[in-house]
């Protein structure tokens, strides 16, 4: 785990670098494809949320949500990224998604930078925008 300084431009920037942003996200679908089928099923989408543990944690302390809430919940993230309501996500809608998401959590951490822990995880979204914004300042005159 590192700790990054990170805001909105950071992540904006990222998600505007349209052949960068496209790289990275296809690159974390195809590795929550974990069938190879070319769409994200139900539960593949739920496995990768599931990894993340965003919805188990509150502040990094455990939560005992009751598996039906958490169905619930993860149902409800998958109907948003099934934009065609074809019973999976293809390319274009998890990129789709993935863009509103980043733009989102732009808009959230504003222009003001903050010190976040990230995981060292070749997949992390938001280590990979941090980690461009790093490659354009070092190659900044």
């Amino acid at each position: 785990m590192g700790v990054v300084i990170i805001d909105g431009s950071t992540v904006r920037d990222f998600v505007e670098d349209e052949a960068q942003f496209k790289k990275d996200v296809d690159e974390r679908f195809a590795a929550l494809d974990l069938n190879g089928d070319g769409v994200l099923s139900r539960a593949e989408l739920r496995k990768a949320f599931e990894s993340m543990r965003l919805l188990e944690a509150h502040f990094g302390v455990d939560e005992a949500t009751p598996p039906e809430q958490l169905t619930q919940l993860y149902d409800s993230i998958f109907e948003k990224f099934d934009c065609d309501r074809s019973g999976t996500v293809d390319l274009e809608e998890f990129r789709s998604e993935m863009k509103k998401i980043l733009l989102a959590i732009a808009d959230g951490l504003g222009s003001s930078p903050i010190q976040m822990a990230l995981e060292d995880d070749d997949q992390n979204i938001l280590k990979k925008a941090v980690d461009l914004e790093a490659s354009k300042l070092s190659q900044a005159p």
